[in-house]
């Protein structure tokens, strides 16, 4: 049974930091391409961000050099570093391996 389960959200002040991460069980977590989306109220689930198997990044533009996704394949473990969060960062952020999701952790950046 495959499980994403995505942790480290939380109530940040605009600029500040935030680490998420997401621990895999149930899959070759090696041989996926790792990614964050994320779901902001009343609007649709949008992609951040994504790490492939040869460790390459790939990030959506309004991530503008703030975040940052890392693997760690012996720990089956995805992160997403977040700095300088803004408002419109707010949302769920969810784990994604392609086929499954995590069920979300809520961020919410607010002063």
């Amino acid at each position: 049974q495959v499980q994403l389960v995505e942790s480290g959200g939380g109530l940040v002040r605009p600029g500040g930091s935030l680490r998420l991460s997401c621990k895999a069980s149930g899959i070759i977590f090696s041989s996926h391409n790792m990614a964050w989306y994320r779901q902001a109220p009343g609007k649709e689930r949008e992609w951040v961000a994504t790490i492939t198997r040869g460790l390459n990044e790939h990030y959506a533009d309004f991530v503008r050099g703030r975040f940052s996704i890392s693997r760690h394949n012996a720990m089956n473990t995805l992160w997403l570093q977040m700095n300088g969060l803004e408002p419109d960062d707010t949302a769920v952020y969810y784990c994604y391996d392609g086929r499954d999701w995590g069920q979300g952790t809520q961020v919410t950046v607010s002063s």
